[in-house]
């Protein structure tokens, strides 16, 4: 195993430990943190195992980070008209 998928593999230890945890704040000042490590760490296992090992790294991360890809997607959705045109 490469040191990439070590790292990814620590990271979702890290992220479920977190999940553990209670929290006031819905645990998003660690979402914020495990996105800054996770991007980089993304490119790191793509770069070191290609692109089909990147998109199963992909997935599991959005898995576990669901409500921060969730509130992006409605954001983008909101920004960019996800609606269709009005019916009269």
């Amino acid at each position: 195993m490469t040191l990439s998928l070590i790292l990814a593999c620590l990271w979702a230890l890290v992220a479920n430990v977190i999940a553990m945890f209670p929290s006031k704040r819905d645990h998003w000042p660690a979402a914020y943190g495990l996105i800054a490590v996770g991007v980089p760490l993304l490119g790191y296992v793509t770069w070191e195992n290609g692109p089909w090992v990147g998109l199963l790294v992909l997935a599991a991360g959005a898995s576990m980070l669901r409500w921060p890809v969730y509130h992006f997607w409605r954001w983008l959705r909101r920004r960019f008209g996800g609606e269709g045109p009005a019916e009269p």
